[in-house]
């Protein structure tokens, strides 16, 4: 009789831990991305639109030296050098949003939610989208 009682119990918890581990999964898989992308989002696009507007100009300051060096040209290369630097925050956001549960294509879809937002028209949506050699 006693034996029956420790064998139930022991059946109930490891029933109530193996119910605990579902639920916690199931939270990391499905709950905490929707919280985490509803708290960093608006900052996660902030960071990704800076970042992509930093590296446009850079390439474009790049180009420009390229083409035709001059001291102006040069000084203006540089100050987009520094303006990489917002980069760096917006690649550790990027970082810390996957180890909070985001897939890569979480992060894919929140940009893209940016980039229509800051486009308030067609050549800024296609500059966005546009391939550059």
């Amino acid at each position: 009789m006693q034996r029956q009682m420790i064998l139930s119990r022991t059946i109930v918890i490891l029933n109530i831990v193996g119910l605990l581990v579902v639920f916690s999964l199931g939270f990391k898989q499905f709950v905490q991305p929707r919280i985490v992308k509803a708290v960093y989002q608006k900052q996660y696009q902030e960071l990704m639109f800076k970042c992509d507007n930093v590296m446009r100009e850079h390439l474009i300051a790049k180009n420009r030296m390229l083409s035709e060096a001059s001291d102006d040209s040069v000084k203006t290369l540089k100050a987009a050098e520094i303006g990489l630097l917002e980069c760096h925050d917006y690649d550790v956001m990027r970082k810390h949003l996957i180890s909070l549960g985001l897939t890569d294509n979480d992060l894919a879809v929140m940009g893209l939610k940016a980039i229509e937002e800051e486009a308030t028209n067609v050549k800024t949506f296609v500059k966005a989208h546009e391939l550059k050699y």
